[in-house]
C-alpha cells in the first residue's frame, strides 16, 4: 500500500469522491482546503479529504473506496493513515457521516465515538434526498476520535 497526497488537479479524483459525497457542491466547499490523501494498492483504491478545523480538531469530511475495494480493510488503513499524520498536530479526529447502519459502525470499529448529532442536515444541505443502504439520510452523526 502506498499513500500519496495529492495537492494538484483535486477535481480528476470527483468521480470516486462523489461515493463518498454525492453532491458535487458540497464536496468543493471543502475540498481546496483541505488535505487530499489517496491509497494506491495496484490502483487506486481509497481516497480521503481532511480538514483542519477551529480548536485544533481535524475532520474527515469525505472518505470514498472504490466499489471492488470496499470490505478489504482500504477504508480502515486510510483512517489509521490520516490518524498518524493528525497526531502531534491535533486533539481529535472527527469525522460526520449520516446515520446510516452502513457508515456509524465502521467508524465505531476504526474507534471513534459519537459525540453530537446535526439535526436535518442532510435535508437542509443537499438538493435530493440522500439514501443509504435503504434508508434516507437526516441528521448528520458527529463522531469523535482522541489522537
Amino acid at each position: 500500500m502506498e499513500f500519496r497526497t495529492i495537492s494538484d488537479n483535486k477535481r480528476d479524483f470527483l468521480p470516486l469522491l462523489l461515493l463518498g459525497d454525492e453532491q458535487e457542491d458540497m464536496i468543493n466547499r471543502y475540498l481546496d482546503r483541505g488535505t487530499l490523501w489517496a491509497l494506491y494498492d495496484g490502483g487506486l483504491r481509497a481516497l480521503c479529504v481532511v480538514t483542519e478545523e477551529e480548536g485544533g480538531d481535524f475532520e474527515i469530511k469525505n472518505l470514498a473506496v472504490a466499489p471492488e475495494s470496499q470490505r478489504r480493510g482500504y477504508g480502515r488503513a486510510m483512517v489509521e493513515h490520516v490518524a498518524r499524520q493528525c497526531r502531534g498536530r491535533g486533539a481529535r479526529l472527527l469525522a460526520g457521516t449520516g446515520d446510516s447502519p452502513l457508515t456509524v459502525p465502521f467508524y465505531e470499529a476504526c474507534g471513534f465515538r459519537e459525540c453530537g448529532r446535526m439535526k436535518d442536515f442532510f435535508l437542509d444541505h443537499y438538493d435530493h434526498p440522500v439514501f443509504e443502504a435503504g434508508r434516507q439520510l437526516t441528521d448528520m452523526v458527529v463522531l469523535s476520535r482522541d489522537l
